[in-house]
């Protein structure tokens, strides 16, 4: 583990500025550049405006297929973002009354994004007069343009990043394209793909012809969004509020409550970090171990019979996915020690290659390699040519890991064959030939990086009072999620006394601390014993901890999770 500065969250606005909460509620918000109290309620009717480029023609396109029975095909992506944005054109548009198909192409074959050889899968599969992609596409264009030569229209919606011009498509909707003035870059591929269904709906409702109820088919916004990681600005957190309360309310797909009942989870009781946590994987190990049209299917069930049948077999994908994965790490981790690294000399970045792993979990492994060491991480498995090697990459705060490889790949053009991605995500292939200079290149680039950037923070809202330590709190807390990317949930810091300590299954730490006004309150650290130096011989202990409520035979009581412990 990385040694870990512990600081407070700068304020990005004023607290000041918001009069009708109380000044702990202020402080939290103002330490998350919300920018007055109206963000706090997260109504649909305060969604932005559709002022996105390309909108008007996609709209039109979609609007004369329907009316004509063109034959439409989706093209969608193999994540959660990808399946919940087919699903949603796949549903939307059929009650739109379209003729309209889907095709995912897998990932072990044909790569990412629209490429010449899915354009010529579409054509054989579908005959296709019109094309349309989500959460994909933008820099697709050679795909496009054999998508045309084919006969057919494409619209490409998308929410990733380019700096290059767009490709020649008959409409492109993309927040993050050049020129787009829509004020939220945040969306995720399902946001973009609700935006312009449901201002394809109103259009037709003023024309008198079929639509869809949007609203009904948020859950799917909801997951799709949480699940991709997407900034939760203003206006993603009305999109996944809306989204989580019809999940909790059982309003959702069958597909959904198949997979929470699997995983044994109350609807009532979900937050939106579970979207994340438990929905999010089980849907993503169908791309990652299989194909993604298992998990397609599975929300478009209509019924809860082959729903359930559908989620089960996410369930065992997923737990595959989950034993690979851990096998994974841990021949990662063995490759690192044998480096013989400690903090001291820990190199910049970890590149690894292992010809046996998977090519479905790397990025997985990356993140946890990541986590642990903060560092940018890249993990690279043999691709099926036997030639060449596709590697995930995942990046710490400051190093935007997509622009370094293009840095890579423009000073050295031989060394990267693909490359696409975010700041903190990205996924390229390389010649296998090329592993160890890649690798010098890389380590060479990042090392110029500002060394700073290279000490994990742990931020904090500071010290709680106590009288904050009830149950009232956490659920003032709950209420203004959903807390997530770019909005953090709150967590405070404090020096406690220790009442007492026991190690449950040899690896939790449970303790018991005493507040200030002499209260004593349940503490509680996951995993401890490979993570933290507890030492019982020292009365204080500086936490850093979550408010938690643990529910046990019917009492709710408050505990601590704790995030980080110190002496």
């Amino acid at each position: 583990m990385s040694k870990i500065k512990i600081q407070q969250r700068p304020f990005i606005t004023r607290p000041e500025n918001f009069q009708g909460v109380s000044s702990f509620v202020a402080d939290i918000l103002a330490r998350r550049g919300v920018q007055s109290e109206q963000e706090l309620e997260l109504k649909l009717k305060y969604l932005l405006a559709p002022t996105m480029k390309g909108l008007d023609q996609a709209i039109h396109i979609i609007d004369q297929a329907i009316d004509a029975q063109k034959k439409i095909v989706i093209v969608g992506d193999y994540d959660a973002d990808g399946a919940t944005s087919t699903a949603l054109m796949i549903l939307a548009l059929t009650e739109m009354g379209a003729n309209v198909n889907y095709l995912v192409p897998d990932r072990f074959k044909y790569g990412y994004g629209l490429t010449p050889k899915i354009a010529d899968l579409a054509f054989e599969m579908y005959r296709p007069d019109l094309l349309i992609t989500v959460d994909n596409g933008i820099s697709s264009h050679a795909g496009v343009a054999q998508a045309q030569a084919h006969a057919m229209q494409v619209i490409i919606t998308d929410h990733h990043l380019t700096m290059k011009e767009t490709p020649q498509a008959e409409a492109v909707v993309n927040p993050n394209q050049l020129g787009c003035e829509f004020p939220s870059k945040a969306l995720a591929g399902v946001g973009v793909a609700f935006y312009l269904l449901a201002n394809l709906s109103s259009y037709r409702a003023k024309l008198a012809k079929s639509t869809a109820k949007m609203s009904q088919y948020l859950d799917l916004v909801a997951l799709g969004t949480y699940a991709d990681v997407a900034s939760l600005d203003y206006n993603n957190r009305i999109l996944v509020d809306a989204g989580l309360k019809r999940i909790q309310q059982n309003q959702c797909r069958v597909g959904i409550s198949a997979l929470l009942d699997i995983a044994g989870r109350d609807p009532a009781q979900l937050q939106a970090s579970d979207l994340g946590f438990v929905l999010g994987p089980r849907i993503n190990a169908a791309g990652r171990m299989e194909t993604m049209d298992i998990g397609i299917e599975c929300l478009l069930a209509t019924d809860m019979q082959s729903a359930y049948a559908l989620a089960q077999q996410l369930n065992d994908l997923n737990l595959e996915r989950r034993q690979v994965e851990s096998q994974i790490k841990q021949e990662a981790l063995l490759e690192i020690e044998k480096l013989q690294f400690d903090q001291t000399n820990l190199p910049v970045a970890l590149v690894l290659f292992e010809e046996h792993w998977h090519q479905g979990v790397i990025g997985i492994v990356a993140g946890r390699l990541k986590e642990q060491f903060h560092r940018p991480s890249i993990v690279f498995a043999a691709d099926k040519d036997g030639l060449h090697i596709k590697g995930s990459a995942r990046s710490i705060d400051g190093i935007h890991i997509r622009d370094c490889i293009e840095k890579v790949a423009e000073q050295h053009p031989h060394l990267v064959s693909f490359f696409g991605g975010h700041a903190a995500a990205a996924g390229l292939t390389i010649k296998k030939q090329h592993f160890e200079e890649f690798k010098q290149v890389f380590n060479q680039l990042i090392a110029q990086s500002d060394a700073e950037l290279f000490q994990a923070t742990l931020w904090t809202d500071g010290e709680l009072a106590a009288q904050d330590f009830q149950i009232h709190t956490v659920n003032l807390l709950e209420n203004l999620g959903p807390w997530g990317h770019k909005f953090p949930a709150p967590i405070f810091e404090g020096q406690f006394k220790v009442v007492e300590h026991r190690w449950l299954k040899e690896v939790h730490l449970k303790l018991k601390v005493a507040l200030q006004d002499g209260r004593c309150v349940d503490a509680i650290a996951f995993n401890a014993r490979d993570k933290f130096q507890f030492d019982s011989t020292q009365e204080k202990v500086h936490l850093v901890y979550e408010l938690d409520k643990n529910q046990f035979n019917g009492n709710v009581s408050l505990q601590l999770r704790i995030l980080h412990l110190m002496h």
